[in-house]
């Protein structure tokens, strides 16, 4: 076979494999049991050679499930010799630290075996509605209240499942039938993608992945390394100043960038708070190097080849979490890194990256019951919603955009099937765009209340309340967030809170900052963000 045919031939498995695991994390999609995966997305699956670098990841997830799930793997097997691996195994863990950030997340891997031979492994995470303890939310303060920790273990050996795990889940949350449906819905995402694998492998007469795997990691590791140094070397730093629980945070970011690797590191950034919005190093790794990779190498494959080239440092501090520090919103903060390294890229590449956006998800966890004295349902909700992106050099910002984390928006009526609650409103909020040449995108106006007879309690998870996102280059800043009930009683961005019956919860989510002085902007284009209701008269 001819250098040119096998080429041809490697790029078509190698298409192929990412196919496989497009197809595993679209079962994860059809087979999941909680919104937040089934609506949203919010997951990862991808696909790793016998050593534990990830050949392949699905195009459907988040950079903060991918990326930590990346490096994942490699904690699993460090816990499970090889000979105790068999067919038809699935291993999983919540371990905050060795898997994804905090306990809401669950990771599952699998080992695939051709014959007797492991040729690699398949993994998957996803976000389940709960896992006990405070519920999902800030007010913990460790670990151990945040709910129930799995360490790394056998969901299932050689396709037997651990009846003694399922027991110890069903005891221990609120939905046991959505969370352990959505385990056995992560198991089955994995042996969709093992199936897939295998029929790929007899039909091409391939007995291993060794060699496509280094066509993968070769061709990835050259094109970004040629990215790498055709940028400016240097150091570039940044800061930025967010809500925080109780008081103000300051995350610091210094990038450095080298002929063959670019680093960020955190020094400076705030220590650990005794409130649940810590980050474990391994999340803000993942959201640190999706932000290079977003300005570095956008269209160059995300495997472990790319990955290995962006390297994070830190002391211990609120970006560098360590147990038994509170983690379960880790997100809030860990959403914002991308922003903190654009920051620092921003004088390191002049005119070429976004303004500040809301970036954290404005996630909100509703516990529903019926009022006092009534009858009803109960129910455990989850709701996803996002602010504006930031205004970039040469277009306005993305409104109601979930960057950086990418998850969809959950369609109204599938939030309200879910419990007994009503979504009143939710549309776009004019004038929350930050003006510029470019206008930052819009947040939200959002309203819910309980349904008829009942109330409920929720668990806040915002942030740009106090601190709105920053406009760049000349551009304003995006408006700040805010809480309060439909009477105007102003409620705190973080922690569990109630709404009684007959009350309404109003969410106004904050809008993205612009980019270039506002008096730049083509007039046309003022004219359609009035015609459109983006901005209202008197914000001209």
């Amino acid at each position: 076979m001819s250098d040119a045919t096998q080429e041809i031939r490697m790029q078509v498995m190698w298409n192929r494999l990412i196919s496989v695991v497009e197809e595993q994390a679209l079962t994860l999609l059809r087979t999941a049991f909680s919104t937040s995966v089934r609506e949203a997305g919010d997951l990862s699956a991808g696909v790793f050679d016998p050593t534990g670098r990830m050949l392949a990841q699905a195009v459907t997830g988040t950079p903060g499930h991918v990326n930590t799930m990346a490096e994942a793997v490699l904690n699993f097997m460090a816990e499970i010799p090889r000979e105790e691996m068999y067919p038809g195994d699935t291993y999983v863990t919540n371990d905050p630290w060795k898997g994804t950030g905090h306990l809401h997340d669950i990771t599952m891997v699998s080992p695939s075996f051709l014959g007797d031979d492991l040729v690699g492994f398949f993994a998957c995470t996803a976000h389940v509605v709960d896992v006990g303890g405070r519920g999902f939310g800030a007010d913990g303060k460790s670990v151990y209240e945040e709910g129930i920790q799995i360490p790394i273990m056998k969901f299932a050996e050689r396709g037997k499942v651990n009846r003694d795990l399922v027991n110890i889940l069903r005891a221990n949350v609120r939905e046991p039938n959505q969370v352990v449906g959505d385990f056995y819905s992560l198991a089955a995402c994995n042996d969709v993608g093992h199936r897939r694998l295998i029929d790929m492998m007899q039909e091409t007469g391939l007995s291993s992945l060794d060699t496509l795997g280094e066509f993968i990691f070769t061709r990835t590791r050259t094109a970004t390394l040629e990215r790498i140094r055709a940028l400016p070397k240097g150091e570039w730093s940044n800061d930025m100043t967010i809500d925080g629980y109780d008081q103000p945070v300051r995350l610091a970011a210094c990038v450095h960038i080298a002929d063959d690797v670019v680093n960020v590191d955190f020094t400076g950034t705030d220590p650990m708070s005794r409130w649940g919005i810590n980050v474990p190093i391994i999340y803000s790794k993942a959201y640190a190097s999706y932000a290079l990779k977003c300005v570095m190498a956008p269209d160059i494959p995300n495997n472990w080849a790319s990955l290995e080239l962006f390297t994070v440092s830190s002391p211990p501090n609120i970006l560098n979490a360590r147990r038994p520090a509170p983690v379960s919103l880790r997100h809030v903060i860990g959403h914002m890194v991308p922003d903190l390294v654009l920051g620092a890229l921003a004088k390191a590449l002049p005119g070429q990256i976004q303004a500040e956006g809301a970036a954290a998800l404005w996630n909100i966890h509703i516990s529903a019951r019926p009022a006092a004295g009534r009858e009803g349902r109960s129910a455990e909700i989850l709701m996803f919603n996002s602010g504006g992106m930031g205004a970039r050099p040469n277009l306005d910002g993305l409104s109601a955009t979930a960057f950086p984390s990418g998850v969809m928006t959950m369609p109204v009526e599938a939030t309200e099937h879910t419990g007994p609650i009503i979504v009143w409103q939710k549309e776009l909020r004019p004038d929350s765009g930050g003006a510029g040449k470019y206008r930052g995108g819009l947040g939200q106006s959002i309203e819910i209340g309980a349904a008829p007879g009942h109330e409920f309690d929720f668990s806040a998870m915002f942030d740009r309340v106090d601190h709105p996102a920053r406009g760049r280059d000349g551009g304003a800043d995006g408006l700040p967030g805010s809480v309060t009930l439909d009477d105007g009683t102003k409620l705190r961005p973080k922690g569990w809170q109630h709404v009684p019956a007959g009350r309404r919860l109003v969410l106004q989510l904050p809008g993205g900052g612009g980019y270039g002085r506002a008096e730049e902007r083509e007039a046309q284009a003022r004219v359609s963000d009035i015609s459109r209701g983006y901005i209202t008269e008197k914000a001209r």
